[in-house]
């Protein structure tokens, strides 16, 4: 018994933390502005908080103005906000878009091919990645939006370019 448990303390002191996984990259086109988003362009300088939602959902209509809000608290401070429209079309998002009065990028990913990669299970779905490019959090439901903050302040200090 002592033995193995000298094994096992030994393991765990020398074994390295485990890296978050690293976020899939992907280049979308925005709607409305025809500009391309691509992941792999915020590395090293943002902080990106993908938000999965769809015209249809119920929650994501009723937490649109706290998203919002909270867009418009971290305007100007190295975070980019992306809402990706699953299952949906340029029809309802946009519809969704002036009901709700979007104040954020939106993209739509109507085969769910980028929400697959991400391991989306449902709508709202709030992924947060790092300057790094690792997912450093994964906000299924409603309580992302009070969440976020506390995941953003500390993405925010972790990787905070030098200067």
């Amino acid at each position: 018994m002592a033995i193995l448990l000298a094994f096992v303390l030994a393991v765990l002191t020398v074994a390295p933390a485990a890296a978050a996984p690293a976020a899939p990259g992907f280049r979308v086109k925005l709607v409305d502005s025809g500009r391309t988003f691509d992941s792999r362009e915020m590395m090293g300088k943002k902080v990106v908080v993908l938000r999965f939602q769809a015209s249809y959902c119920k929650a994501c209509a009723r937490e649109a103005a706290a998203f919002g809000r909270l867009v418009e608290r971290y305007r100007g401070r190295e975070v980019e906000f992306l809402a990706l429209h699953v299952q949906d079309t340029v029809a309802d998002t946009r519809r969704f878009m002036r009901a709700q009065r979007i104040n954020y990028a939106v993209a739509l990913d109507p085969k769910l091919t980028i929400g697959n990669r991400y391991g989306v299970k449902g709508t709202p779905y709030t992924v947060v990645i790092d300057r790094k490019g690792e997912i450093a959090a994964r906000l299924p439901g409603e309580s992302a939006v009070t969440r976020l903050p506390r995941v953003l302040e500390d993405a925010l200090r972790q990787g905070a370019p030098k200067t």
